[in-house]
């Protein structure tokens, strides 16, 4: 790859929310095997169709208290917490034949309204709470910046949550997983290390 890192290294993610379930089943068809939601309304009737197919669902919206349940119940991984009473929730309601939830640490590098994401000085504390939770499992750090102008700035921003989760892990965490870059910054954020990039137009096209 032009970033000089393995394939294997980062795993894409395809962002289906607006997309039907049977273009889910065209694209696992090609290989693709994580597919992310952003709406639990719209995701679960999707889930519930393409039941045969061994799929990997990643949560990557907001969550409210009251949506906790099914999130812990039906997908693998989340990447949008940003407060510890959902990840306790997510914890307690997680199926006990299940293994345990993914979850990652969704940053707020650049300040935005009405936005999901802790501040970055706050990522340690988060991150040392949810670790003591017993049926969820802290992998890593996400975040959705706004649009840069160019690819040096995009960089910029991706290399700070890079460098946090260096920081965390000097720290004694144990974190794996960037998960950084959509359709138009993904480039960007491979080669600051990504390890999930979270892809939907450039995939399946506008919405």
């Amino acid at each position: 790859m032009a970033a000089g890192r393995a394939p294997e290294a980062v795993t894409l993610v395809a962002v289906t929310k607006a997309q039907t379930a049977e273009v889910i089943r065209s694209a696992a068809t090609a290989g693709v095997t994580d597919f992310g939601e952003n709406y639990l309304q719209e995701a679960l009737p999707k889930m519930d169709q393409l039941a045969g197919l061994t799929l990997r669902w990643h949560f990557i919206g907001g969550i409210q208290s009251n949506k906790t349940r099914a999130i812990a119940e039906r997908f693998d991984w989340v990447h949008s917490i940003d407060r510890l009473t959902i990840g306790r929730r997510l914890s307690e309601q997680r199926p006990y034949h299940a293994p345990p939830l993914n979850l990652c640490i969704q940053v707020e590098l650049v300040p935005e309204p009405n936005k999901g994401g802790i501040e970055p000085g706050h990522a340690g504390k988060l991150a040392a709470a949810l670790e003591e939770l017993p049926r969820v499992r802290l992998r890593g750090l996400m975040c959705v910046p706004p649009p840069q102008p160019d690819a040096a700035a995009e960089r910029a921003i991706f290399a700070r949550l890079r460098t946090l989760l260096e920081e965390l892990n000097a720290a004694g965490h144990k974190l794996d997983t960037l998960s950084m870059g959509m359709s138009a910054d993904f480039e960007a954020a491979i080669a600051e290390g990504a390890t999930l990039v979270r892809i939907g137009t450039a995939l399946f096209g506008s919405r």
